[in-house]
């Protein structure tokens, strides 16, 4: 399995339709907006639903949520010292650094993609790994509108009160529509230090492809989030001729409503980089 040996940049969009994309939980778990009003979903939640979808894909994930857990482990701690190479590296003082994260790449996919601080109370010595994959906060293209609704349980939480209780009552928000855009790139320099291949960057797309698969809650019923399309720029080398920032910059998308309420409510307009080409999914909804 070689190493990766061509940067990638790619973008990612997707919309909201009466979905609650990221809740914040410092505003009562309103869906995230910037002081413009646009839409905002949090690199960690887009990080933390790859690695869902890696994990369905059958591959071996650190940081693994409670409720997907399928290792017995239920720490990040316990997981670390749970596996027998790591422990026989890791002895206290004399701890090889770059042989721990070294065989936590190995073991871990998302450690060797996205990196991993393994400091914990008590241990000596810290170990940081930096990962190749590096993803922006998803930002929407217009203001989003957010609706709130009061809701109520059917039944109090205790017994032995007379009418409803206070917890009964609640208030749930969504967003009516939004265009999200996500922006990420694979570094060939940090994927040479935790061993990131090609084959690993297939399946980091496969996974972007299928972001919102066995997603589902409450808050995001199925198909209120969807994929729409996903640019993905592979450049001639490790050092690319051109900047992320520059290659993000050429997908321009722009209403062609006032009130945009369906992808097709927008134009989207891919200008081509001399050198660079693109693969385009663009058939997924």
């Amino acid at each position: 399995m070689g190493v990766l040996q061509n940067k990638i940049d790619f973008t990612l969009l997707i919309t909201a339709k009466n979905a609650n994309p990221n809740g914040d939980p410092l505003n009562g778990n309103r869906p995230r907006e910037n002081y413009d009003g646009l839409g905002e979903i949090s690199d960690v939640c887009i990080k933390r639903k790859i690695r869902n979808r890696l994990q369905d894909m059958g591959e071996k994930i650190f940081v693994q949520s409670d409720d997907r857990c399928d290792d017995g482990f239920d720490s990040l701690r316990s997981r670390a010292d749970g596996n027998d190479a790591l422990k026989k590296i890791s002895n206290g003082k004399n701890t090889d650094r770059d042989e721990f994260a070294r065989t936590a790449c190995e073991e871990w996919i998302d450690v060797r993609s996205f990196g991993q601080v393994f400091a914990f109370k008590g241990d000596n010595v810290s170990v940081g790994v930096r990962g190749p994959v590096s993803i922006q906060q998803a930002v929407s293209i217009s203001p989003v509108d957010i609706v709130s609704m009061q809701i109520t349980k059917s039944v109090n939480s205790e017994g032995g009160k007379e009418g409803k209780a206070s917890d009964t009552m609640g208030m749930k928000h969504r967003v009516e529509f939004g265009l999200y855009v996500i922006n990420g790139s694979i570094n060939c320099q940090l994927a040479e230090k935790t061993g990131f291949s090609d084959e690993d960057a297939e399946k980091i797309k496969q996974a972007l492809l299928t972001l919102f698969e066995n997603d589902c809650s409450s808050a995001r019923p199925d198909g209120s989030m969807e994929v729409c399309r996903l640019y993905w720029w592979k450049h001639e080398g490790k050092t690319p001729k051109y900047s992320s920032a520059k290659v993000h910059r050429q997908l321009v998308i722009t209403p062609n409503k006032e009130r945009p309420k369906s992808f097709d409510d927008y134009d989207v307009v891919l200008n081509e980089l001399d050198g660079l080409a693109c693969e385009k999914y663009e058939d997924l909804i």
